[in-house]
């Protein structure tokens, strides 16, 4: 098992990488580290993309990563892409965002829901919400969530205080976007995911509980919502949040031939310490390989993105984590 995850990138595939992420340098503040291009190889099996070429930008938001992935060509007899379903909601279980912490709501918001009213940008939220105070561990957090010009989910968050990590509170004079809290998925089972990310995985139980009430409806952009969202923590850095609808029902599972290729695809890069062992008790805890086992890089690859072995798998619900180790 390993025992210090730490989470390197979120990232997702998207059709054109260049022109999202100039849409995340305006609007959310990230800075661009830099953009490689993989030509097939260890890396491209890995991912399940045998013979691909792909391109990856990498942008900072404060201590975190986002990474984009765009398939420049696809290998050989594997299939096209496909865009996220124009009909998804936050209950199917293909559901993933990126949490991203501002210091004002208002000002983070504004340029996003300009966009929204002239059509250019999606929201999910009718507008900011603020957590009622009957909901003691989120009363009086803001949170607006959106799509961006791909479709994929975002959400805004500011903390007031004494809510969320003592990184989010001393003043930050000049930014609006502090960095990435977690990556949130949807899934179906509670106790299933708990077990696989603190047992397999050894990220620590963050607390959890149940949202409901008409700020939950129109910050998912749902009716009658009762969710429980359960935190799983790393040492430092962002986590992962499952969010498990219990109203509405009807929520669809990830499809079985989802790929890399797929613009609804995301994976979570997570740094471990035991890949062998996680391998070994994969299945024991509901996930499964997405390619063959552990791969190891050229050292061309392994230079540029930063790790050596790695194993791409996905949890009980379909979801893929990239476990990566340097040694």
């Amino acid at each position: 098992m390993s025992t210090l995850p730490q989470v390197a990138n979120v990232g997702f595939s998207c059709s054109d990488a260049e022109t999202l992420a100039h849409f995340y340098e305006q609007h959310l503040g990230c800075r661009r580290v830099e953009s490689v291009e993989i030509h097939g190889g260890p890396y491209a099996e890995l991912i399940g993309l045998a013979g691909s070429r792909l391109r990856l930008h990498r942008l900072q938001l404060g201590e975190e990563q986002l990474e984009l992935t765009e398939v420049l060509k696809l290998g050989p007899e594997l299939r096209p892409g496909r865009p996220i379903p124009q009909d998804s909601r936050s209950c199917d279980l293909w559901f993933q965002h990126i949490c991203v912490v501002v210091a004002d709501m208002a000002q983070a918001a504004a340029p996003i829901s300009a966009k929204v009213q002239a059509g250019v940008l999606q929201a999910i939220s009718k507008a900011p919400q603020t957590l009622p105070a009957w909901n003691q561990a989120a009363a009086g957090i803001q949170a607006y969530k959106f799509h961006d010009p791909e479709g994929h989910c975002l959400e805004l968050l500011q903390f007031p205080k004494g809510k969320g990590d003592a990184r989010w509170h001393p003043d930050h004079p000049g930014r609006t976007f502090l960095g990435i809290d977690h990556s949130a998925i949807a899934n179906a089972n509670t106790d299933r995911s708990a077990a696989f990310y603190g047992e397999l995985l050894g990220l620590r139980f963050g607390g959890d509980g149940v949202n409901h009430g008409l700020e939950q409806d129109q910050l998912d952009g749902l009716e009658g919502t009762q969710v429980h969202i359960s935190a799983h923590r790393c040492p430092r850095g962002a986590g992962i949040e499952c969010l498990n609808y219990i109203e509405p029902t009807g929520g669809r599972p990830i499809p079985a031939d989802q790929s890399a290729a797929d613009i609804a695809h995301w994976q979570i890069r997570l740094q471990v310490s035991d890949l062998n062992s996680i391998s070994q008790g994969l299945e024991a805890f509901g996930g499964s390989l997405v390619s063959g086992g552990i791969h190891t890089l050229s050292s061309d690859q392994a230079s540029v993105l930063g790790f050596r072995r790695g194993l791409q798998v996905r949890d009980p619900d379909g979801h893929q984590l990239q476990l990566v180790s340097t040694d």
